[in-house]
């Protein structure tokens, strides 16, 4: 298959909620694609909506009556594609803070021809400012991942629409950890996810707070806990890392904290070593959020 013939099959799906100038940059960086765009506003104030159709771009307004979340935002704009652009095979996905690289969609689509199995496409993020803070900085690290044949992606993403139909999308209840969700239903029906060697997007964090940096990490043991609990049984590793998160965070475990620091300082270095060594106290706390709400849900029903 041809990718340049592919790429008249291609919609992008863009999400977002008070981005500001970002959003603009990142309507750009797509629109330059020529391919159909859609972008899902989760009740932004900032002037978005108006910024996306200066730039005649459809939108699509989420009603703030179901709780925001990513995963919900991204089904919404690939129902506006089916519904709009039926003939289209691919979806990419991009978060409003995150402007697409030059020269990655034909490699993705090279990917996706080369392997009819793949379902899913993604390449290296990377973060704009990622001297302006150390947090910055650690996202930038974290975006880092491994190439090939891999387990999940991230919020940016090639899909094959096939695929992404065939199990339903993302989970929209979820409000962290859908990308690793939707990637394990879809690895389930025998479908692969590749990371290419390749710049994909680049993202602006904007972490200067060390309170934006402790929500993020609240946010990720939430996701974790609640992943536990969906698929557990069949996920390697969550298990081990939802209870690393209690032993390590406990108060009688502190006095420890300069042995866990030092086996992650000879693997990662000293800032990678100091924020997860403490990262593990609002990681568990996020896990205690999501088992206090999955306690009362269930007390509910």
């Amino acid at each position: 298959m041809n990718p340049v013939a592919c790429q008249a099959r291609v919609g992008f799906v863009v999400i977002g909620r008070n981005e500001g100038a970002r959003l603009g940059g990142c309507l750009l960086s797509v629109l330059r694609e020529e391919a159909p765009v859609v972008y899902v506003d989760s009740g932004s104030s900032d002037g978005s909506v108006e910024r996306a159709r200066a730039l005649k771009v459809p939108v699509v307004q989420l009603d703030a009556a179901t709780p925001f979340t990513a995963a919900r935002a991204r089904n919404s704009g690939a129902a506006w594609l089916r519904e709009h652009k039926p003939q289209l095979r691919f979806i990419h996905f991009v978060d409003g803070d995150c402007e697409l690289t030059p020269g990655w969609l034909p490699q993705a689509l090279a990917a996706m021809a080369a392997e009819p199995e793949l379902a899913v496409a993604c390449g290296r993020r990377r973060e704009r400012y990622p001297d302006r803070s150390a947090y910055n900085r650690l996202c930038d690290n974290e975006w880092n991942t491994r190439t090939g044949i891999v387990e999940t992606c991230g919020g940016d993403a090639l899909f094959r629409a096939e695929a992404f139909a065939e199990v339903g999308g993302f989970s929209a209840d979820l409000i962290a950890g859908e990308e690793p969700d939707l990637c394990h239903r879809i690895r389930k029906q025998g479908w692969k996810v590749r990371r290419i060697d390749a710049d994909m997007t680049v993202h602006d964090a904007a972490m200067t707070r060390f309170s934006q940096w402790w929500q993020r990490n609240r946010r990720s043991g939430y996701a974790t806990a609640q992943a536990l609990v969906l698929r557990g049984r069949e996920t390697r590793g969550l298990l081990r890392h939802v209870a690393s998160n209690i032993f390590w965070a406990s108060p009688l475990c502190w006095p420890l904290w300069p042995l866990l620091w030092c086996r992650i300082f000879l693997r990662k270095g000293a800032l990678e070593a100091s924020f997860l060594t403490l990262g593990k106290i609002p990681h568990l706390q996020g896990q205690i959020d999501y088992w206090i709400s999955r306690r009362h849900l269930i007390e509910y029903k």
